[in-house]
């Protein structure tokens, strides 16, 4: 932050990710400043914030995001993308479904695992488990492990890509307001449907009956794995190309920048 405030002058449009300490040193450079936020913001600690800098403007990384956000501080939305070559179509030959994602109450991967053994089918589960709700795994997830419900750990992007290609279907079973998910576009990218819950950003990413299907309950869940299989996983990825590639999301930024600077 030091090495910004001493170089402010040097750029048109300064765009941070962080939480939330350049606010208070962009001064009155906020207004040539975009801001992307990628946690969720209904909280009390946002809400504070954001009454004390109602000049910030954000960038919702959702629609479902930014209706939390105060008019005020909305510069527009702009969906995540991932570079167009980071992941490959795949058959999903591995028989399996997949959850990735933090091991917490927030993403319920205990879901997942009582929804594939529901639909007789095995599951794999990748993803760290959350330093902010340690005892969750071992409470609510691990005694749930079988031959049929394997945990892999965390998973680096070949290993992830490789475990989204081989499945059939990946499970979204969230239990927050999803501010975006990008599991659920890294899954589109190897043609891989989504199976997710009706939370937050889910029906704006997953086109219901085409990359995916959105549910509310765990019966749902079950009924859309049987029909995922059937979707056409060439139309899955071709519908990442059109609207989750990075080129996509850069344009999107580039038009919130000129949007700043022309104001």
């Amino acid at each position: 932050m030091e090495d910004l405030r001493l170089r402010l002058d040097r750029f048109d449009i300064v765009h941070c990710h962080g939480e939330f300490f350049h606010a208070a040193l962009l001064g009155p450079r906020r207004r040539h400043s975009l801001t992307t936020i990628h946690w969720r913001v209904d909280e009390l600690d946002r809400k504070i914030f954001f009454e004390t800098f109602p000049d910030l403007p954000v960038a919702a990384i959702s629609a479902a995001q930014g209706a939390m956000l105060p008019a005020s501080n909305r510069a527009g939305t702009v969906h995540h993308g991932i570079a167009r070559d980071r992941y490959a179509l795949q058959g999903g030959a591995g028989g399996y479904l997949a959850f990735v994602g933090r091991m917490t109450d927030q993403k319920r991967p205990d879901r997942a695992i009582r929804v594939s053994n529901a639909a007789g089918r095995p599951i794999r589960l990748a993803g760290t488990v959350d330093v902010g709700n340690p005892t969750y795994f071992e409470r609510e997830v691990r005694p749930l492990l079988s031959d049929a419900a394997t945990y892999v750990g965390p998973l680096g992007d070949r290993a992830k890509g490789e475990m989204l290609g081989g499945a059939e279907a990946l499970l979204f079973p969230i239990d927050w307001p999803e501010p975006f998910g990008l599991v659920m576009i890294e899954a589109m990218a190897c043609g891989t449907p989504v199976v997710a819950w009706d939370r937050g950003s889910v029906r704006e990413i997953v086109d219901d009956g085409v990359t995916g299907f959105v549910v509310s309950s765990e019966e749902e869940a079950v009924a859309a794995i049987a029909k995922a299989r059937a979707l056409d996983r060439a139309a899955v990825r071709r519908r990442f190309e059109a609207r989750f590639t990075a080129e996509r999301m850069a344009a999107d930024y580039l038009a919130l920048y000129r949007k700043l600077l022309e104001a």
